[in-house]
């Protein structure tokens, strides 16, 4: 069975919050003091957040939510295996807050989250098995919602 995914609602009144990509993954609304792993789903070719203990499960974040990661977090990158003490792919920080990036443009991932430094790095390009907290979730009145979004650096 297959859990509705939840979050923003659309005008046809179904509740959406996770990346279009993860529309046929089960999915669930992030709680604060959640332990979030980052995570590949079957039959996807995308990243994302599950709950320690519900792997398959995506776990759904808001514009706004602040997650701590237990280490620096990382990211994907070619040289990490073979000269792990350089630290490739480290974003060199833990906090971390939601963002939805790029939203002109269709057809592409929108998950990203914004690190202390002020990195912006896309969810996809997260290296899986990192494990991070739920700190805070993001006020439920909308205001500053524009003020949210961002774009990401090229660089990404």
């Amino acid at each position: 069975m297959r859990a509705k995914n939840c979050g923003n609602p659309q005008s046809n009144g179904v509740f959406l919050m996770c990346d279009y990509s993860l529309h046929a993954v089960r999915s669930r609304p992030a709680r604060a003091g959640d332990m979030l792993i980052t995570s590949e789903f079957p039959d996807t070719a995308t990243r994302g957040f599950s709950a320690v203990g519900e792997p398959g499960t995506a776990v759904c974040l808001l514009p706004g939510t602040e997650l701590a990661f237990s280490e620096d977090a990382a990211c994907n990158h070619p040289f990490a295996k073979l000269f792990p003490g350089m630290r490739f792919g480290s974003v060199g920080a833990r906090l971390a807050r939601f963002r939805k990036i790029n939203r002109q443009v269709t057809d592409t991932h929108h998950d990203a989250l914004e690190f202390a430094n002020g990195k912006v790095v896309p969810l996809t390009k997260l290296r899986v098995g990192q494990r991070a907290v739920v700190l805070q979730l993001p006020a439920k009145d909308g205001a500053g919602r524009k003020a949210l979004e961002v774009e990401q650096d090229p660089a990404l």
